[in-house]
């Protein structure tokens, strides 16, 4: 009877162990942050180095208050509800995966630590100097170097393929980004976006990748 009786006792000793170890969450920090990036490693790469076939830009080395701020942003449907965003609805799917506390904080902890990259040119149809004077407005929030405010939630621009700032450009233009209720950002961006034609937007996305 004691041998039952001791049997049964560990059993169930096993089986709160078991309980304990379930409940517990992880240790947020760069070791989970990359941990969850395989989440986003199929799209934006190993390297976070972006993936045009899949539209995806590259994220390696973008400050971690911006990327916190992006994938809070599609959680609360700010980015990713457009039924005309397709990208954004796909990433905004991704993003709800990050439900357990702190991985959200860490992830981007992880991506902001990886090496930027040198984003070669893919467009070739706009004139960087006429993109100088245009891009004036944009270096109030953005930076004269393209180097980004956090104060103004505004991503350096550096180190970000052309294809993806002139994608972002007009998708702030028709509304498929920045017209959210509560994105502050987005409702800053899109009235300058509103502003450029396809020639300036090309011209100014130009005058970017001239700067790098």
């Amino acid at each position: 009877m004691t041998f039952v009786r001791t049997i049964q006792q560990t059993v169930a000793a096993t089986i709160v162990v078991g309980v304990v170890a379930c409940d517990s969450a992880p240790t947020p920090g760069l070791a989970r942050g990359e941990e969850v990036f395989d989440t986003c490693a199929p799209c934006h790469g190993t390297d976070g180095a972006g993936n045009y076939e899949l539209l995806a830009p590259a994220i390696a080395g973008l400050p971690a208050w911006y990327i916190t701020s992006q994938l809070e942003k599609y959680q609360n449907g700010q980015r990713g509800s457009s039924p005309f965003d397709t990208v954004g609805i796909r990433m905004k799917s991704m993003s709800l995966a990050l439900d357990v506390d702190g991985d959200l904080e860490s992830v981007a902890e992880y991506v902001s630590g990886l090496p930027g990259i040198d984003a070669p040119a893919s467009l070739h149809d706009g004139d960087a100097n006429a993109g100088q004077q245009a891009y004036a407005l944009c270096a109030a929030c953005h930076g004269a170097n393209g180097e980004g405010n956090e104060a103004l939630n505004a991503p350096p621009l550096m180190g970000q393929y052309d294809w993806y700032l002139m994608r972002q450009l007009k998708k702030f233009k028709t509304g498929s980004r920045g017209s959210a209720t509560g994105d502050i950002g987005g409702a800053i961006m899109r009235p300058n976006a509103m502003t450029m034609d396809d020639a300036t937007m090309a011209n100014v996305v130009a005058y970017i990748e001239a700067m790098q």
